[in-house]
């Protein structure tokens, strides 16, 4: 256990150059604090003391603004910074070295006992503020998933996905020495949707413009042919 601490420690010195002092991660840090009530409240619903694993759940989220079911699943090395507003489903399972900021909800669409309601996040995803990710897919290793965004199906690994529905801006692999992005952002990171709808403006103006060029030149056609009509009848 005090091997995983120290992992767990490690891993938010490197994503979160606010921390200064062990001292202070170890006191200041409730993503950290509800990872280690949630390993509680886990023991407890695996071994059958569903109430319990609840009722330690929800204390956890009292202290902590943060509610991760006792039924979930969380991996190794896994950060929730800030994180007031998290919520973490029942059937979530939650990949090592995954990064997790405040508002994020991990949800289920079904009403189904039993079934994979909520999603699974593989190894180092990313998943921005406020972003909402709800189903029982999965997030493929090293995806980032942007602030805000609603994603609603499976994503693959070492993609980016932004907006409402969520859509995948950037697809590439994923590797093991990806550099981490902190709330899923990448410096001069261009969304070809974007880029799709500003050649079209760009079209649309080059072609307003022959068409007022079209317009000046039958203008002087016209101008042109009653000329000769008005010679033609002298």
């Amino acid at each position: 256990m005090f091997r995983q601490l120290r992992e767990d420690i490690a891993s938010i010195f490197e994503r979160d150059p606010a921390a200064r002092t062990t001292i202070e991660v170890l006191t200041c840090y409730p993503g950290l604090h509800a990872v280690y009530v949630h390993k509680l409240a886990r023991w407890f619903w695996t071994h059958g003391l569903r109430w319990l694993g609840r009722f330690t759940s929800h204390v956890g989220r009292w202290a902590t603004g943060i509610e991760i079911h006792p039924g979930a699943i969380v991996g190794r090395r896994v950060f929730i910074d800030h994180g007031m507003g998290v919520v973490i489903g029942e059937t979530a399972n939650v990949g090592d070295d995954c990064t997790i900021y405040q508002g994020v909800t991990l949800g289920g669409t079904s009403l189904y006992r039993g079934a994979k309601r909520h999603p699974t996040l593989a190894a180092g995803v990313v998943v921005g503020a406020g972003a909402k990710v709800l189903g029982g897919f999965t997030v493929g290793a090293g995806a980032k998933i942007g602030s805000n965004a609603v994603v609603v199906k499976e994503v693959p690994a070492g993609a980016t996905v932004v907006g409402i529905p969520g859509r995948v801006i950037e697809e590439a692999p994923a590797h093991k020495d990806a550099r981490f992005a902190a709330y899923a952002v990448e410096q001069n990171q261009d969304d070809p949707y974007a880029q799709e709808i500003q050649k079209l403006a760009e079209h649309s103006a080059e072609l307003e413009q022959a068409l007022a060029k079209l317009k000046e030149k039958l203008a002087e056609l016209e101008k042109d042919e009653r000329r000769e009509q008005l010679r033609a009848v002298k």
